[in-house]
């Protein structure tokens, strides 16, 4: 943890999309909830042509539409934190102006500092420094958030982290990945490290297969940008590639944002490169979503492409502990639900004592499975066997039952929040770790960048699939070779 609190929040791209349904919806929140430095100002910039009270209206509008009204507060005294300064980051104008809208929003006794949120298009993260630099907003009491996506491929990516690099210091730099604020993202942390029941047995002598599923219902709707990217670089590189380090990660020494981010690299450094015949990649075509009649991926882009919309990878991490355990990863658009999970499955028993038995509704004994809900519904449920009442005269009857735990019903007295609430107060205080570090980042694109270069060499493209269905057969077909199904 850096050693200051900011009393400065500047937020770059405060107009856009982000900042209006994520940003500053979370920064109210937490205002109300009386967890932001009382002196804390809120300095909007983007290219609008706005003044302060013009931001504040917009502001206001926002939380209207994005935040529920029990959860606003004073909204009037939030509001009064922000100011705004209109900014082309593309060029160095400006941004004297800009210093001097943080330097007087600064004016106080606290010996506070600096925290600048990049949300902008790549392409203006290197001037947007430049700017930064020239008018002496990089020093020691100052640090920088970026949001992804943080290039296209490892040279870019690294092309971006050379610039920020140039101006800030690696415990300077916060990159985001919003999965990691959400609560059961940190709770399966808590899961693993906090109950010695899960740590003995959470290793290829007893876990069987891994699967993570990142489905979205929703199409392209009007982000044409998102053909430039695709499921791989958009959901895997990061977000997938996240929760598959925090599954398999060795224990760290402690909950500190160096222990922790070195074991998760420690895994990303040790997944072996996936094979053609390992990935799937797929693009949907018009179906039903919900009942509701949707257009193919072709017909909202107005062209045809060859950007993937779904992909299914089978992964391997070679270590000692998962030496042999697949790691089946799935992500798509226009899919059956929109629901993140991820599934540990354990191995049978070595010998059943109940040969004579037979599973109520379903044959066979069923090995246990763990399976960790992380959005819409935030649960952990423990599939176990156990006895059907009744006097078992053809036999002991069995039947798969859920252990459930609903995590907002497990903590009534607790507030479900916005993940960026979590993550913003922490860049705020200066707590990296549920940050990406740099090693991490380009270990992911590392990774991606080979399935890429697979797909290239063997001339794949995506296969078709219906909206409304888990994607191509293929895909199907990636894990019933191995006797597995897909969680659904």
């Amino acid at each position: 943890m850096t050693d200051f609190a900011a009393d400065r929040l500047l937020l770059f791209g405060a107009t856009g999309d982000l900042s209006r349904r994520k940003l500053l919806p979370s920064l109210c929140a937490l205002s109300a909830d009386g967890l932001l430095p009382e002196n804390l100002a809120i300095i909007g910039t983007a290219r609008s042509d706005l003044d302060d009270a013009g931001f504040r209206d917009m502001a206001r509008e926002a939380l209207e539409e994005f935040l529920p009204a029990e959860r606003r507060g004073s909204m009037a005294s939030f509001l009064n934190r922000l100011s705004y300064q209109p900014l082309d980051a593309s060029t160095l104008d400006g941004f004297d102006a800009l210093a001097a809208k943080v330097a007087e929003a600064g004016e106080s006794e606290s010996d506070g500092g600096i925290a600048i949120f990049l949300s902008t298009a790549p392409s203006l993260f290197g001037p947007t420094i430049a700017g930064l630099e020239h008018a002496g907003l990089t020093g020691d009491r100052v640090r920088m958030c970026l949001e992804k996506p943080l290039g296209t491929d490892l040279a870019s990516s690294a092309q971006i982290n050379d610039a920020v690099a140039a101006a800030f210091p690696e415990d300077r730099i916060f990159r985001i990945d919003h999965y990691l604020g959400k609560e059961t993202v940190q709770n399966l942390l808590a899961l693993r490290f906090a109950n010695i029941l899960f740590e003995p047995i959470w290793n290829s002598n007893v876990i069987e297969h891994v699967q993570i599923t990142v489905a979205e219902t929703v199409g392209l709707e009007g982000r044409t940008f998102y053909d430039e990217a695709g499921a791989l670089r958009d959901m895997v590189q990061n977000h997938m590639l996240q929760l598959l380090a925090l599954v398999a990660m060795e224990p760290p020494t402690s909950f500190d944002a160096t222990a922790v981010r070195d074991e998760k690299v420690k895994v990303l450094r040790a997944l072996r490169p996936a094979l053609a015949n390992e990935t799937v990649t797929g693009q949907y075509r018009a179906g039903a979503v919900n009942g509701s009649a949707v257009p193919g991926y072709d017909e909202e882009l107005g062209s045809a492409s060859d950007t993937e919309t779904f992909t299914a990878i089978k992964a391997h991490v070679d270590n000692w502990r998962w030496k042999g355990v697949p790691f089946y990863l799935r992500t798509g658009k226009r899919l059956p639900e929109r629901v993140t999970e991820i599934l540990v499955q354990f191995r049978c028993v070595p010998h059943s004592i109940f040969e004579g038995a037979h599973a109520a509704g379903s044959g066979g004994l069923h090995p246990n499975k763990l399976l960790i809900g992380i959005q819409p519904e935030e649960n952990i449920t423990l599939s176990l066997m156990a006895k059907v009442p009744g006097l078992d005269e053809d036999g002991v009857r069995l039947r798969e039952v859920p252990l459930e735990i609903a995590m907002p019903d497990a903590f009534a007295e607790g507030q479900r929040r916005i993940a960026y609430e979590r993550l913003l107060l922490d860049l705020i205080k200066g707590d990296q770790t549920l940050f990406v570090r740099r090693d991490e980042v380009e270990a992911q694109w590392e990774w991606v960048d080979a399935i890429r270069a697979e797909w290239e060499a063997n001339a794949l493209t995506p296969k078709t699939y219906t909206a409304g269905s888990w994607g191509p057969n293929a895909a199907i077909a990636l894990t019933e070779r191995d006797g597995v199904s897909w969680h659904e």
